[in-house]
């Protein structure tokens, strides 16, 4: 009988969601959101209140930094229901933002990665150059015509040229036909 399978699975199952469940959240980042735009990093929340006119402090940590007052700290601005601070001119790099409220309270901490600017690709190819540099002229050079086109293309030039001496000697002379 193969039922031991499915309910030892089962029985893992049910043993491992109470854990899950009372295990919480991995990391307190739920606080914060860090967005970055190019090399500005901000930082939303909503979890400070404001005490004597501060909302709080964010600092931006380099991976060099170990604590919040070695990074680049800015003052949060905003409102009860939003906060947020930013950071321009940021090199590129991995950053750890992290959001003490005014009250001594940790808003959140966050992991951000800035992306170096992209640069625009300047591409060149080299072809190779006609040997014997552009080939101009009358035209027809790019295609091969027939016989036939060619003696009809003879035909029309010649009696062109046969019309306008007959017209110019017919102007010279009036009388004549």
């Amino acid at each position: 009988m193969r039922t031991s399978q499915p309910l030892l699975g089962a029985a893992l199952a049910a043993a491992a969601l109470p854990l899950a469940l009372t295990a919480g959240p991995a990391a307190a980042n739920t606080g914060i959101s860090v967005s970055t735009v190019g090399s500005t990093v901000s930082v939303t929340t909503s979890a400070c209140t404001q005490v004597n006119g501060r909302w709080g402090t964010a600092s931006l940590l380099s991976s060099s930094q170990a604590n919040f007052a070695q990074g680049r700290q800015v003052p949060v601005t905003g409102t009860v229901t939003q906060q947020n601070a930013a950071w321009t001119n940021v090199s590129p790099g991995t950053y750890t933002v992290i959001v003490m409220c005014s009250n001594g309270n940790t808003a959140g901490t966050q992991s951000v990665i800035v992306a170096a600017p992209s640069r625009p690709t300047i591409s060149s190819t080299s072809t190779a150059s006609p040997t014997r540099g552009v080939i101009g002229g009358v035209g027809g050079a790019s295609r091969d015509y027939g016989t036939l086109t060619l003696v009809a293309g003879g035909a029309l030039v010649g009696t062109g040229v046969i019309a306008t001496v007959w017209f110019l000697r017919r102007r010279s002379k009036p009388y004549r036909l």
